[in-house]
């Protein structure tokens, strides 16, 4: 904390982070809401704990400023699932159509895009193209088809991506911990492969009778502080659990299923923010064209909530 002072730098974390690195951060939020304060922030140096994209749109967001993450390796199997190449072959094949992607993509798929999106404001952005285009939606082919149904998109391609721990989330797993906790609320991510069944009833707010929530993982946050429940099942990665338990002593909070951790997020440990902080340690840049490219998505995004 002294060092973070004397070095004028502001310390970010996703949900998904340790506890231990959650409780030394600035702010805690999703892809979304770290952007923002990424934009907003007056500090000189930005150490993100979280994974290589997000450190990255920190960088094309606020070009002025140093941005570091504690272990470059910290990568996403999301991101990993789409590249480059791969999106221009696509848009060769729709030249017409608006490219929509979704945050947890590199600097240099963004740099092709039309639209960025987080899980909090994707239905809002395809809502905000003329109906008449059609869209190329990617990676994630869960929120997709979680999009797709919200909007009623007819001409809505979407790339068949997936982030390998809320792929891992399977119906079953979710029914298990549902039937254990008759008076439970499901609360759960968009990028769930268990959605997929679920989605038809989930639009219109329940499944078999009970309160469900598809929300991004600021989203939750907000819902369960707000509800009148004290029983939930959470489907995403279960670093948020920490938070919400931590903000919600007197309620229970049960992960759909405990395996599903992420590899890449909790590489960030309290020791590589420490020396992140102590040596500058490790630096990341983003090429100025590929930024500035990426940089008009990404401010599309900010601009609709």
């Amino acid at each position: 904390m002294r060092l973070k002072k004397e070095k004028d730098v502001v310390i970010l974390a996703h949900n998904y982070q340790v506890p231990e690195v959650q409780d030394v951060a600035d702010f805690v939020g999703d892809s979304l809401g770290l952007a923002r304060q990424a934009a907003e922030t007056p500090h000189k140096t930005i150490l993100f704990c979280g994974v290589h994209f997000m450190a990255e749109t920190a960088v094309i967001i606020s070009p002025k400023k140093k941005v570091l993450i504690p272990d470059l390796e910290a990568g996403c199997s999301l991101s990993d699932s789409i590249s480059v190449d791969d999106l221009r072959e696509w848009k060769k094949q729709h030249p017409s159509a608006i490219a929509v992607g979704y945050v947890n993509t590199t600097a240099d798929i963004k740099a092709e895009l039309d639209y960025c999106c987080t899980s909090s404001n994707a239905v809002n952005v395809v809502n905000a193209i003329p109906e008449d285009k059609e869209i190329l939606f990617l990676p994630d082919m869960f929120l997709g088809a979680y999009i797709s149904k919200m909007t009623g998109r007819k001409n809505m391609l979407i790339w068949a991506g997936e982030c390998h721990v809320h792929a891992g989330i399977k119906p079953e797993d979710v029914q298990q911990k549902l039937d254990s906790m008759t008076n439970a609320e499901f609360i759960v991510h968009p990028e769930c492969s268990c959605t997929t069944p679920y989605l038809y009833d989930v639009a219109a707010g329940s499944y078999n009778g009970r309160q469900v929530q598809i929300l991004s993982t600021e989203g939750m946050m907000k819902y369960v502080n707000q509800s009148s429940a004290t029983q939930f099942v959470i489907a995403t990665e279960t670093g948020i659990l920490y938070r919400m338990r931590k903000q919600n002593p007197d309620k229970t909070f049960i992960p759909a299923s405990e395996k599903a951790e992420c590899q890449y997020m909790k590489m960030i440990t309290l020791q590589k923010v420490h020396d992140s902080l102590m040596e500058d340690k490790y630096e990341v840049k983003v090429p100025k064209e590929t930024a500035d490219k990426a940089r008009l998505a990404l401010e599309r995004m900010l601009a609709i909530s």
